[in-house]
C-alpha cells in the first residue's frame, strides 16, 4: 500500500490580506487546526495588519525546533515577497509557547511580540503533568468526548457565542490521539532559556486571562514579564483560557488600548 503523504506546516490567511501593513504571524493552540477558530479568533486585526496563522496539519509529529524552524522559514518567505517593518508575533497558549522558542533562536526576526495565555507554565502545574502522563492509556472512546468534557476549562461559556463554542469542540477534537500525545509531551518537557530570553530589547505584550481554570496564566504573565525587560501586561478579569473566542474580546482593540500598533 502507498505511504500516506502528509501535507506540511503552512500560513493561513484568515482575513483580508493587505501587503501595505505590517505583517502579523499568529501561533495558535495547541489543538486549533480548524480554520473556523482562527478565523474568530483574528477578527479585526485586518484593520492594521496582514495576518498569517500557523497552520499544523493535525496528523502532522514535529519538535519544538522543527516547528521553530517552519514557522521562521515561512515569515522570511512573507517578506521576501513584500519587504515590510515592523513584524509582528503572536502566540496563544501553545503558540506562546512556540513563540518563545522562536525568540530564543531567532531573537532579531520579530519587532513587536505578543503572547496571550501562555501554556509555558504548563509543565509547573502537578495536575496537567499527571493528566498528560495517563493520556495515553485514555481509552479511544473517552478520547472522543474528552474535548466536549473539557470546554468548561478552556472557556468560560457564558461568554462564547454557540458558533464559537462549536468552533472550539470542533477544534480540540481535531487531532488523532497520537498526535495529541505527542504535543502534550511538548508541553510537559517544555523548557524556556532565561538568560537569552531576558536579552530581547523589544516589546512584549503580555495577555493574561484572570478567570482561566485552566492554567495560572496571570502569574505566568508576571513571571514572564520579569524576564522581557521591555514588557507590560494586559489582564482580562472575566476571561477564561481560549478567551479570543469570547464576544467582548477583541484582539485589535486590545493592542490598540495598549498603544502596540505602530501608526
Amino acid at each position: 500500500m502507498p505511504s500516506k503523504i502528509r501535507s506540511q506546516p503552512y500560513f493561513l490567511t484568515t482575513q483580508f490580506s493587505n501587503p501595505n501593513y505590517p505583517l502579523l504571524v499568529f501561533l495558535p493552540g495547541m489543538d486549533e487546526t480548524g480554520k473556523e477558530l482562527m478565523y474568530i479568533q483574528t477578527a479585526g486585526l485586518e484593520a492594521a495588519f496582514d495576518v498569517r496563522c500557523f497552520v499544523i496539519p493535525p496528523d502532522e509529529l514535529t519538535s519544538w525546533d522543527q516547528m521553530t524552524e517552519e514557522v521562521v522559514s515561512l515569515t522570511k518567505i512573507e517578506l521576501e515577497k513584500v519587504p515590510r517593518s515592523p513584524v509582528y508575533l503572536c502566540g496563544e497558549s501553545f503558540g506562546g509557547c512556540l513563540a518563545l522558542k522562536i525568540l530564543e533562536k531567532f531573537p532579531q526576526l520579530f519587532t513587536k511580540i505578543i503572547l496571550i495565555n501562555s501554556a509555558s507554565s504548563f509543565h509547573r502545574v502537578p495536575w496537567l503533568n499527571l493528566g498528560s502522563l495517563l493520556f495515553p492509556y485514555t481509552p479511544q472512546f473517552f478520547y472522543k468526548i474528552s474535548s466536549f468534557l473539557s470546554l468548561p476549562f478552556l472557556a468560560n461559556l457564558s461568554r462564547i457565542s454557540p458558533a464559537a463554542s462549536l468552533a472550539l469542540s470542533k477544534s480540540t477534537s481535531s487531532a488523532p490521539k497520537e498526535t495529541a500525545n505527542q504535543r502534550l509531551s511538548l508541553m510537559r518537557e517544555f523548557d524556556i532559556d532565561e538568560n537569552k530570553l531576558s536579552q530581547i530589547t523589544q516589546p512584549v505584550l503580555l495577555i493574561a486571562s484572570k478567570d482561566d481554570r485552566l492554567l495560572p496564566s496571570l502569574a505566568e504573565a508576571q513571571y514572564l514579564s520579569n524576564i522581557f525587560p521591555n514588557s507590560q501586561i494586559i489582564t482580562l478579569p472575566h476571561s477564561g483560557h481560549a478567551c479570543l473566542v469570547e464576544r467582548d474580546i477583541n484582539l485589535y482593540k486590545i493592542l490598540l488600548s495598549a498603544n502596540f500598533i505602530v501608526a
